[in-house]
């Protein structure tokens, strides 16, 4: 008989961490975890089984599948922003025909099982593109999932052409198949910049904010690629984790939508600094915007409108930016880097 497991993909990044041990710790579901890299060893304790390897191996994917009765899927693994940029053709390969097999998978499996799969999908604040930042930013300051979908990045791209699929394999799909109708109950939280105190950033656009941390906390000075008055909306990584697991437990009668927006808050990129060198009074950072990535930045919103997510399933984020930093960021990144 099959073991029943959820299945986390991209185990080993900075999301992943944060929802293996949360869930691992509620001690609520038997974990498979799957990604290119080795998963930390303090996190093994919460996994019955660990795959590293490629998400485009089928026939991989196709081996755990007769070992495993895959009850959920957290999707995590997708090639970053600032590399989807250097190799676009990789990027669309990874994020979305990686994407597009395990929603097949999905499929194929509720199908065999004869009850719904979940599927949660992480997107990103980079499926935004808004034009002229001193226009569109004062006009649209909160902006709502629908507006403004118009990615400036691959990675913006990939992710929206996702949640696009996703949508269609939940709703679409069954009003075409011949046979059984397609039960995938595909749900998405669209991210803003995530700050983490225990993984080292990766190469996010966002990135800024938790490398100014990072290096201040190594004693080190920081020279910031973004503007000084770069504002976009950002959350603690715990809060992460706790909105995928809050959307995955709601109710799905509930749900009035398969994306929704999350948020926390939306310092400007000098008053993180300012908090930063209060905490690290021996750091200096210094601004020098780097013309590409501060474009990308412009593009996206100073803040979104996570209000459904708060009606539906009542999302309220723990960590504001105080809280944040004090509570969060600085007792473990001190701990960190003792």
């Amino acid at each position: 008989m099959r073991k029943k497991v959820v299945l986390i993909t991209g185990a080993s990044g900075e999301v992943g961490q944060a929802l293996i041990e949360a869930i691992g710790q509620s001690g609520s579901a038997e974990l498979l975890t799957f990604d290119l890299n080795p998963l930390p060893e303090q996190l093994r304790q919460y996994v019955v089984r660990h795959v590293q390897g490629d998400l485009l191996d089928t026939i991989l994917l196709g081996r755990l599948v007769t070992e495993y009765e895959i009850d959920t899927i957290y999707h995590l693994a997708a090639m970053l922003s600032k590399s989807s940029e250097f190799r676009p053709d990789v990027a669309h390969q990874v994020n979305v025909s990686g994407t597009l097999g395990l929603l097949r998978l999905a499929s194929e499996q509720s199908q065999w099982r004869e009850s719904s799969i979940q599927f949660l999908f992480p997107s990103s604040i980079a499926v935004y593109g808004m034009p002229e930042i001193a226009q569109s930013k004062s006009l649209y300051n909160k902006v709502r999932e629908w507006e403004w979908n118009q990615p400036r990045t691959m990675y913006g791209c990939n992710k929206l052409y996702c949640e696009n699929l996703g949508v269609y394999y939940s709703q679409y799909l069954r009003q075409m198949a011949s046979s059984q109708p397609v039960m995938v109950d595909f749900r998405c939280v669209r991210f803003p910049g995530l700050i983490s105190a225990v993984t080292v950033p990766t190469g996010g656009t966002s990135d800024f904010a938790p490398e100014m941390l990072h290096a201040a906390a190594q004693g080190q000075n920081y020279l910031c690629w973004a503007r000084e008055d770069t504002r976009i909306p950002f959350m603690a990584m715990p809060d992460a984790a706790r909105a995928m697991l809050q959307l995955a437990h709601a109710p799905k009668a509930a749900l009035s939508r398969r994306v929704y927006n999350v948020t926390s808050f939306s310092p400007g990129a000098q008053e993180f600094a300012n908090l930063v060198q209060e905490a690290f009074p021996n750091c200096h950072v210094t601004f020098q915007p780097d013309n590409k990535r501060q474009a990308i930045l412009d593009s996206w919103p100073a803040d979104v409108d996570d209000s459904a997510a708060r009606t539906d399933w009542g999302w309220m984020p723990e960590y504001n930016l105080f809280d944040a930093f004090q509570s969060y960021l600085l007792p473990a990144i001190k701990a960190r880097y003792r």
